[in-house]
């Protein structure tokens, strides 16, 4: 039987229309403060939680996971509901490069 021949996408190939879909300007206000918290944290993990102790909406979570600027780290036994989240590699360069701007 023949084999079917399947192109796999390296992540060059698929880089610059992922990096034209990651655009900071897309960003609504409370993305960008969750994303931005990440930042500093080691492997860019994203918080579950607030300033002000409030959850972070899972919409927010979900929402920077379909534009790939977040991804699922891990699943929480205890909580499974949970989504702990880490930043993926282009929102982190996209993120400390728009940080960079502002400052200029």
């Amino acid at each position: 039987m023949p084999q079917t021949k399947q192109k796999n996408v390296t992540e060059s190939e698929a880089g610059p229309a992922k990096r034209s879909a990651l655009n900071a300007g897309s960003l609504s206000p409370a993305q960008k403060r969750w994303l931005k918290s990440g930042l500093a944290q080691p492997g860019g993990k994203l918080p579950l939680f607030d300033d002000q102790g409030r959850q972070v909406p899972a919409r927010t979570i979900r929402s920077c996971i379909d534009a790939g600027w977040a991804e699922p780290w891990f699943s929480n036994p205890i909580k499974p509901d949970w989504l702990v989240c880490k930043l993926t590699a282009d929102a982190f360069e996209l993120l400390t490069a728009s940080q960079k701007n502002e400052k200029s």
